[in-house]
């Protein structure tokens, strides 16, 4: 299979990735540390989102591998998918059962979400990015 033809990611999406997964992370690792719960339950939070970061991108990986024609083992793929799903609804269970405020909880999925999110939009344009050559730097007067 011959691999696809994906456009460069531009530097405004680029930022803009990058800038989702800093403010998801950031936002949801700021109500950990302010929330008034137990260490172990911050914990509990700060591992599932670093699960479901790690999951979220090593599925898209998986997906944009077989996509190319890269060998992708059917185990770890489905582990991928598991591994997300997981993360999730690990973290749907801890919600519903907190004694979080109604906005508390939807505080905590959203900016889990938003980094989820994210952390596949900025491994999907490292991966585009690094597809393209670099690219020589031009004068000022336009040779090369």
């Amino acid at each position: 299979m011959k691999p696809m033809l994906t456009p460069r990611p531009t530097g405004a999406f680029i930022g803009a990735s990058w800038a989702a997964l800093f403010i998801g992370v950031l936002t949801y690792l700021a109500g950990l540390w302010n929330a008034s719960m137990l260490l172990n339950e911050k914990g509990y939070y700060f591992t599932l989102l670093m699960y479901g970061l790690f999951a979220a991108v090593s599925l898209q990986k998986s997906v944009r591998d077989r996509l190319e024609g890269i060998p992708v083992t059917g185990i770890y793929f489905g582990l991928c998918w598991l591994s997300l799903g997981l993360a999730i609804l690990l973290l749907a269970i801890g919600l519903s059962n907190a004694t979080f405020s109604t906005s508390e909880k939807g505080f905590y999925a959203m900016s889990f979400i938003l980094s989820l999110f994210a952390a596949v939009a900025v491994q999907k344009n490292i991966r585009d990015t690094a597809s393209f050559p670099e690219e020589p730097p031009h004068s000022s007067d336009g040779s090369v």
